[in-house]
């Protein structure tokens, strides 16, 4: 194990094309593999857009959702991309044919659970492994690195917010997740987990799904609310420019104004 330092280090090295043979191999370790996309939802609140089109597939500038986190984790070498569909499957198959990354796997509980019936269907593909909600625009692809050190989330520190964000302590570990907050972290669903938390994932997703209390939370409830002294999480500091939430149609308006509807005065 390298110290956080010694990380650093290695990952400025490689930044500046400097990085040795041995800089390269101390970093394989905290390389990521893979990826899982929880792309199952039926995207209501985007109505009428997602009516015929899954909200990950929504055009944006141009560029469809979903792309604009395929295509930075291919470009940082991930080699395999789980995208979990529920809501318009079929459609999805676009991806697959245009990056070979691309495994396509099908949440058959997407209209009837939260999301963490979706991280459930992917299995035991959690391991140094990057987790997205793939309705996020990521508009720096520079925060999906090759390397992280530790299991995290991408977060903002905030003053206050009425989103869902972290309670953290003074080194920035996960203490909690919940909805509304102050002096917090504004939660973005971009996450990445070790080889040790992804195995704990693939053991305690499933129990926790066992529990009909639990198949309407979200799926980050586990390693942050309900199994979280199991695991040692922190949050990575990002800005509100590096990534878009795109939850209703008014963001959606402002992100692309090509969806905003002129009417006419009489």
């Amino acid at each position: 194990m390298l110290t956080r330092a010694e990380f650093d280090e290695r990952l400025d090295s490689w930044r500046s094309g400097t990085a040795t043979e041995a800089d390269l191999a101390d970093l394989e370790p905290y390389r990521a593999r893979q990826a899982v996309l929880l792309a199952s939802g039926l995207g209501s609140r985007l109505a009428p857009i997602t009516v015929n089109t899954p909200k990950p597939l929504v055009d944006v500038c141009g560029t469809p959702i979903i792309d604009t986190i395929v295509k930075p984790l291919v470009d940082a070498g991930i080699e395999s991309i789980c995208v979990v569909t529920g809501y318009r499957a079929e459609q999805f198959e676009l991806l697959r044919r245009r990056w070979p990354q691309v495994e396509l796997v099908h949440n058959p509980l997407f209209d009837s659970t939260n999301n963490i019936s979706s991280a459930v269907a992917a299995g035991d593909r959690f391991r140094n492994a990057y987790v997205f909600e793939s309705d996020l625009y990521i508009k720096n692809p520079s925060i999906i690195t090759p390397y992280r050190y530790r299991s995290c989330y991408l977060g903002v520190p905030v003053a206050s917010t009425e989103d869902w964000c972290f309670d953290t302590d003074a080194d920035g570990r996960i203490l909690d997740l919940h909805r509304g907050g102050t002096d917090c972290c504004h939660m973005f669903g971009v996450s990445y987990w070790t080889a040790e938390d992804g195995a704990r994932l693939a053991e305690d997703l499933p129990v926790a799904f066992a529990e009909e209390a639990n198949r309407q939370r979200f799926w980050d409830d586990v390693p942050c609310v309900l199994a979280r002294d199991r695991y040692d999480v922190h949050v990575e500091p990002v800005t509100f420019d590096d990534v878009a939430e795109i939850d209703s149609l008014a963001e959606l308006q402002a992100m692309d104004p090509r969806y905003v509807v002129n009417t006419l005065q009489r």
